[in-house]
């Protein structure tokens, strides 16, 4: 048995953090889910960003597309949905026979709307729309202000991938939003089952404190916020206000591990695999990682749900100076900037290769 099955058997779920338009012309992506046992995907700006500015796969289309007057952000979600909609196909039959639990896809709203709740819930809306695919997730900032939009497209009927989600504290937050969507369907006398999962980031953790912390203590944080929060959603689970929900015909807003491939060198490649292995949980994981926990990695221990060492390790953390609340709101806030930088290259990109096509059809 490989590792990637492992993990399946134990109840976690592998999604591939990647999308080109070469993973699914190829087969690869089918290949993924024959042989590693993927059962989803997640995008984001970044990911977008690399695969549309560095690839020669989407010049047809910016070619056809870029005659009709498009702003370069329509075109991108233009080329973003074909995608998608795409890789919702191929997981539809995942998506089907887990009931809605897994088989699902990632679009996220634009991050310039990040602190814009009404603008944020219209797109979200536009594009789950426009895709017309039920497996895929409308990605929102965990955001104050995108708090607000999660619930009311949770209410709206909008499946969710609530993203940029650092702490324990920013889950709650999120997990709450989504309670309150579905409570207001069930008052509504709507359909309670809204998919929905909440990302928590974890190496960029790691990151922030590699300099600043002891050696021995590197590499240690990300995992220790993931098994507290990994506490608090069993907590959750199993609620009484979770129950009555679950017996309205809810489904689980399940915690997705994002931000899982290796950063420090020196550490294992499978580090944060390795580590997160979990029942009712998705590690969303980059290819590069995904291939090399193929090849080597072990899934040798589940993370506990009392939280195990997660206290004594943030203990330890506060003590070396780290205030896991103030770091956390510091991550989300660069998170958000990051992906409004790569949104603006990735914008940028597009216009300047629509740009250089036509001059090319030209002459």
């Amino acid at each position: 048995m490989n590792s990637t099955q492992k993990l399946h058997d134990l109840g976690q779920s592998i999604w591939l953090d990647n999308i080109t338009r070469e993973l699914l012309t190829s087969g690869i992506l089918a290949g993924y889910i024959r042989d590693l046992q993927v059962t989803g995907l997640t995008s984001n700006p970044t990911i977008f960003e690399h695969a549309i500015g560095h690839s020669t796969a989407y010049d047809a289309a910016i070619r056809s597309q870029s005659d009709n007057d498009k702003s370069d952000e329509s075109l991108f979600f233009d080329l973003a949905l074909e995608d998608l909609s795409q890789a919702a196909d191929l997981f539809r039959p995942t998506f089907d026979a887990s009931a809605g639990v897994d088989g699902w896809v990632s679009l996220e709203v634009s991050p310039l709307l990040a602190h814009d709740a009404a603008k944020t819930l219209k797109e979200a809306a536009e594009l789950h729309a426009r895709a017309n695919r039920p497996n895929l997730f409308i990605k929102i900032p965990g955001t104050t202000e995108g708090l607000v939009a999660i619930e009311a497209s949770i209410f709206a009927g909008v499946p969710v991938n609530v993203t940029l989600l650092f702490s324990c504290k920013q889950y709650l937050a999120a997990a709450k939003a989504y309670l309150r969507g579905i409570e207001r369907r069930i008052e509504a006398g709507l359909d309670a089952n809204v998919g929905s999962v909440a990302s928590l980031f974890i190496s960029r953790w790691d990151v922030a404190v590699k300099d600043t912390v002891s050696p021995q203590s590197r590499n240690r944080l990300g995992i220790a916020v993931a098994m507290q929060t990994y506490q608090a959603y069993c907590d959750l689970l199993a609620s009484s206000r979770w129950q009555a929900l679950a017996a309205a015909g809810a489904s689980a807003q399940r915690v997705l591990w994002a931000s899982t491939g290796t950063k420090d060198p020196q550490a294992s490649d499978t580090l944060y695999v390795e580590a997160l292995a979990a029942p009712h949980t998705i590690n969303t994981i980059p290819e590069k990682t995904l291939l090399a926990f193929a090849d080597h990695g072990q899934a040798k221990q589940v993370l506990p749900m009392d939280g195990g060492e997660a206290g004594a390790v943030l203990a330890d953390f506060d003590r070396q100076g780290i205030d896991i609340d103030v770091l956390a709101e510091r991550l989300q806030r660069e998170g958000a900037e990051a992906f409004v930088a790569s949104w603006r290259q990735l914008l940028q990109a597009i216009g300047t290769k629509a740009a250089h096509l036509a001059r090319s059809s030209a002459s």
